[in-house]
């Protein structure tokens, strides 16, 4: 080994974890890492916020499997990756924030843009740690991906004084090596499916980490092999193509949701990468007396409501084969399709909507007829993410994507550049708010600027139509919520990108289907009619989860 700077060995420990991309902006205390970067493989990407540059890894982490990174620069760059940072911890997404610091030396008194970040970061990360001496580099990096990458995943943070990056070091990277998982006892499995084969009305509810790990068609498989229905959270759609006998819908919204899915009626709910930060269990077991089977990767959860008789903990994937084989002697002849008919009867029905505004199942109904199956549909946070959530159907997991732990507005636009980088093949559409949109709408630049062509639908109503909603509901009048926009489309061309406002239901369909031919990013201003309640139906109930 030779002597060389520390900021050499840390991007050759990037190197060596896989990183491709790290979405940042460069600092006065990054200088050494940057300048090492420069003559690496690994991309550096410049953002024009912190928050974008950590929610594009957020999402690469969601899509690869692999920790997405991210660099912010010490004091208000680091504070400015907070809120994307905490998206990934929530919804289980790997991700690494690297973030610069004074140097070490002057840590112990008050000192310009000096914040102790380690402390800053801790509650919403898995593991974080300062890099205090070079020698410590390769286990830090390798520490910092393996936990970030194993279930459930997450967010980690680095800290790194500027003193101790451009120091000399003799040390090479660790080697990358993939999380094993465990695999249940055959006492324990046979247990679930003696609880399974005897059962009258049995139910799954599949959530997010089934998709983590591409256990969508051993899941398809058990519901095939034993005729049990499948509802799915909302960071769980897709996992049943929508249009199967066997998909219950997206639950969740309303109190009465659950119900219409069969859940009332079910003894029997066997939980599958089911993650309690999305939904709570009380909405599906208000009086504890279901018999629970929990699938995972990990414990469960302490839930007075959720309290498993088993736990299959391990490899869904391979939890789920070995489950179909001991199940699929005894067939259940499957329950209730209320839910997913009101849903989509009323979104069938949208087609021959032509009011305008446009009611939000008419935009829906127009956007999926132009995706194909595997294209994605990224959701930003607001009253529009509840329609899309409750109403949208997939045909495919990871094909709409929506932030539902902490569900911080902002989201949607970087996270589609993230996304088209890594499925350039994919067409690839956000719908924001006119809220939430302007939040990181300068993300245009950088999505312009990377050639990634997305196309951004601004459903416009110059309100938070959440909380208006909210409000409404409790207060019978609604305050503090109007505001007004810029011109979308000179915002967008001003951008150096196609814009287009729509006047019709129609032209929203046209101004679609050619946005996706272009080869760079376009916008399209949509006015929308928030006046039809998401609820939908009186018959599904009072809301359940916010915005």
């Amino acid at each position: 080994m030779s002597s060389r700077r520390a900021s050499d060995l840390f991007v050759e420990c990037l190197e060596a974890e896989g990183t491709k991309h790290v979405f940042g902006i460069p600092g006065e205390e990054t200088l050494d890492l940057n300048e090492s970067l420069a003559d690496s493989s690994v991309s550096f990407v410049p953002v024009r916020h912190e928050q974008g540059g950590a929610y594009m890894a957020d999402m690469y982490g969601r899509l690869t499997g692999r920790a997405g990174v991210c660099l912010g620069t010490l004091g208000p760059g680091a504070m400015n990756l907070v809120t994307a940072v905490g998206d990934a911890y929530l919804d289980r997404a790997p991700l690494v924030a690297l973030t610069g610091q004074a140097d070490v030396e002057r840590m112990h008194k008050e000192s310009h843009q000096y914040i102790d970040l380690v402390e800053l970061f801790r509650p919403i990360t898995k593991w974080n740690a300062r890099v205090s001496s070079p020698e410590i580099i390769p286990e830090v990096v390798r520490k910092a991906f393996k936990v970030a990458e194993s279930e459930k995943p997450g967010a980690t943070h680095l800290e790194l004084p500027e003193d101790v990056l451009s120091m000399q070091v003799d040390a090479r990277p660790l080697e990358r090596r993939k999380p094993v998982l465990p695999e249940p006892g055959a006492r324990e499995l046979l247990r679930a499916a003696d609880l399974i084969r005897g059962a009258l009305n049995p139910v799954v509810l599949a959530g997010n980490g089934v998709v983590r790990a591409g256990a969508a068609p051993a899941l398809r498989e058990f519901a095939r092999a034993t005729g049990i229905q499948v509802a799915e959270t909302f960071m769980g759609k897709g996992l049943l193509d929508y249009e199967s006998p066997l998909a219950l819908g997206t639950v969740g919204l309303q109190r009465h949701d659950y119900a219409m899915a069969g859940f009332e009626e079910a003894d029997v709910v066997i939980t599958i990468g089911y993650d309690l930060v999305e939904h709570a269990p009380k909405h599906w077991n208000p009086r504890r007396d279901k018999h629970v089977v929990c699938i995972d990767a990990v414990a469960a959860e302490v839930d007075a409501h959720f309290q498993p008789e088993v736990e299959l903990i391990g490899d869904i994937y391979h939890v789920l084969s070995r489950l179909a084989e001991e199940c699929r002697t005894v067939p259940h002849p499957g329950g209730s399709h209320r839910l997913r008919d009101v849903v989509l009867g009323r979104f069938e029905a949208a087609k021959d909507d032509d009011q305008f505004p446009v009611q939000p199942p008419r935009a829906l109904w127009e956007i999926r007829k132009a995706m194909g199956r595997e294209d994605m549909l990224i959701s930003d946070v607001g009253l529009h993410k509840l329609w899309i959530g409750r109403m949208f159907p997939a045909h495919e997991p990871n094909t709409v994507m929506i932030a539902n732990g902490l569900a911080g507005m902002g989201f949607a636009l970087p996270c589609a550049i993230a996304a088209k980088m890594v499925h350039p093949e994919r067409k690839v559409i956000t719908v924001s708010g006119d809220g939430g949109f302007l939040m990181n709408c300068q993300e245009l630049e950088t999505a312009v600027r990377l050639r990634t062509p997305i196309v951004n639908v601004v459903w416009e109503n110059r309100q938070y139509g959440s909380i208006v909603w909210k409000q409404d509901k409790k207060f019978g009048r609604h305050f503090g919520v109007d505001f007004t926009n810029p011109d979308f489309v000179k915002l967008a061309e001003a951008f150096g990108m196609p814009g287009w406002r729509c006047d019709s239901a129609d032209a929203f369909a046209r101004h679609l289907r050619h946005a996706l031919t272009l080869d760079v990013p376009s916008l399209i201003v949509l006015p929308i009619d928030y006046s039809i309640d998401v609820a939908i139906s009186e018959e599904l109930g009072v809301e359940t989860v916010s915005s």
